[in-house]
């Protein structure tokens, strides 16, 4: 599966592209999901996903690598940014086996990793059920992608 990404942009008030994710919204802070805005959605956009994915986890299973922190899913096009702590939308599980947002927190000495968060422009009205893993909600959204992009920051575990 593989998307490229579109004129759609992702940002944060709280980090740059590429800069360091604050601790409060880390596993070691207040574990609570950054803010998060995104314009330039293509025509036709009817709702919204968020994914969170830390690729450089030490992580293998079932043919994906990394560690999925966040699945939110059933954004409303209405919807183009979320506050500190979002609760709108629909929470899938992320790889600590929870639902809703598990902040970054690389295993002790590992040094720092990248966390993708990236934004979904989808054509289908937002009806997922809960509780979809990162590979389950691909599976279902793959045909209705009209577009995405990502806001990459790094960190590193104190």
């Amino acid at each position: 599966m593989q998307f490229a990404l579109s004129t759609m942009t992702l940002a944060s008030r709280s980090f740059e592209q590429h800069g360091q994710i604050p601790s409060e919204f880390t596993g070691e802070g207040n574990n609570i999901s950054p803010p998060l805005a995104w314009v330039g959605a293509p025509d036709h956009t009817r709702s919204f996903a968020i994914i969170c994915h830390d690729p450089d986890a030490p992580v293998v299973k079932a043919g994906s690598y990394g560690f999925v922190h966040w699945v939110l899913y059933n954004l409303p096009a209405s919807i183009t940014s979320l506050e500190e702590g979002a609760t709108e939308g629909t929470s899938g599980i992320n790889d600590f086996g929870q639902a809703g947002y598990g902040g970054p927190m690389p295993p002790e000495g590992h040094g720092t990793h990248l966390y993708y968060f990236l934004v979904l422009a989808l054509d289908r009205e937002p009806d997922l059920e809960p509780g979809l893993t990162m590979d389950r909600f691909f599976q279902k959204v793959e045909p209705h992608v009209l577009g995405m992009n990502r806001l990459i920051g790094s960190y590193a575990r104190t």
